[in-house]
């Protein structure tokens, strides 16, 4: 009896749990940095400990303090494995290699997947690198394996979409080998499972293909369709990388969209309007002074051109809110030039086929415009070149004029 109370003695349960983690190790500061260079034996000493320290976790009591402090120094444990086997000294902060430019990442809670191994990127433990052009990660052990050229030079040199609706070549073309990494795939899955990326139309294994969907282009200009579709991960940037660049002349790649959309007639219309506002502006100190025309820094081809767009621009218009936006933009350039500024509204036109009626503007929505000389009348006065314009009347009468002075003289 007195042996069996002695054993289940507090004070005895709890030297023997300490002198178990004295053999384990557990009470070194495994979490400090070694000095010196480590051998194979000391991993495995730490390896033992961890499996050690897992079956003493199990034995406790659940809940309890000693059981919460064992994982802690399991944690550690680990956290030290973890360090012999990938040490992070000397690592640089900017690497270059096959164009891209990796930045050493710095953040240890955010959980991310190395896209050459496709593992998770332990932030705590490991050391890891983001290209800052295509936003490619992997760990610095990886880097060395990568043969994927940075998607941003691409799309430097080659700012184009593909516009075919996703343009298969067949698996047999490909010699059934991922278009990229060249690895044997198969649609059985055998040795590993070709994957389809629909921009490009061709197969990838699961390593370059994590099934990720994107807008494609090909099928917003011809079937103005935005639902997502599965991608590669080179397609998935390049994509990415595209969004915003406006590259798109929809005129020339499928002018019969716009008699299917009314939003894109809309949306073209307001961008005629406001490249026929953009003199005023630039001429004006009021305008320049407020900066107006920074309204549309996001989109700066809109103060450019009316007929290129953007990925971004057609799926924003398809959603309504460029609509939204632009039309709030049209009515604030139009109150400066009509209401605000006496120097854009001296700029203003009266109808000389008329001359009645308010002060016009060629942005305005009855109002017509000599396509030689830029003049403004109302709609139902000028009918688009069936009436004579009297300003290029009175403009050809004076060159003919001064024609015959030259001769005369």
């Amino acid at each position: 009896v007195a042996d069996s109370s002695c054993a289940s003695c507090p004070y005895r349960e709890r030297k023997c749990y300490s002198d178990r983690t004295m053999d384990l190790g557990l009470a070194e500061d495994h979490f400090s940095r070694p000095v010196g260079s480590f051998v194979a034996s000391d991993i495995e000493q730490l390896k033992l400990a961890i499996e050690e320290c897992k079956k003493l976790i199990l034995e406790l009591p659940e809940h309890s303090e000693r059981q919460k402090d064992t994982v802690v120094k399991l944690i550690h444990l680990r956290l030290k494995l973890q360090e012999l086997k990938d040490p992070e000294e000397d690592e640089p902060n900017l690497r270059i290699l096959l164009e891209h430019r990796f930045s050493k990442e710095k953040s240890k809670s955010v959980k991310q997947t190395c896209d050459k191994c496709s593992t998770i990127i332990w932030g705590l433990i490991q050391t890891w690198y983001t290209c800052t052009g295509c936003y490619y990660r992997c760990h610095s052990k990886c880097m060395n394996l990568i043969t994927k050229p940075c998607v941003r030079s691409k799309v430097s040199h080659q700012s184009e979409y593909e516009l075919s609706i996703c343009p298969e070549i067949g698996l047999d073309r490909q010699d059934y080998r991922c278009a990229e990494c060249r690895t044997p795939i198969s649609l059985r899955g055998v040795p590993s499972e070709a994957r389809q990326c629909d921009y490009t139309g061709q197969y990838y294994c699961s390593t370059c293909h994590w099934n990720d969907t994107a807008i494609v282009p090909a099928r917003v200009i011809h079937n103005w369709e935005f639902e997502p579709r599965k991608v590669c991960r080179s397609s998935m940037r390049y994509l990415a990388l595209m969004l915003s660049r406006p590259v798109l002349r929809l005129k020339e790649i499928n002018p019969l969209l716009f008699n299917f959309v009314e939003e894109l007639v809309e949306i073209r219309k307001l961008r005629q309007d406001i490249l026929l506002m953009k003199p005023y502006f630039i001429t004006c100190k009021e305008a320049m002074e407020a900066r107006l025309l920074l309204q549309l820094q996001d989109r700066q081809h809109f103060v450019e051109n009316d007929d290129m767009y953007s990925l971004q621009d057609l799926i924003d218009i398809s959603s309504g809110r460029l609509s939204c936006s632009l039309t709030e933009i049209h009515t604030t350039f139009a109150k400066h030039i009509k209401l605000d500024c006496e120097r854009c509204q001296a700029k203003g036109f009266v109808c000389e086929l008329c001359k009645e009626g308010d002060i016009l503007f060629p942005f305005d929505s009855h109002t017509s415009v000599c396509h030689d000389c830029s003049a403004v009348f109302h709609r139902d006065c000028y009918y688009d070149n069936s009436t004579t314009c009297p300003r290029c009347a009175r403009m050809t009468e004076r060159k003919q004029d001064d024609i015959s002075d030259v001769k005369e003289a």
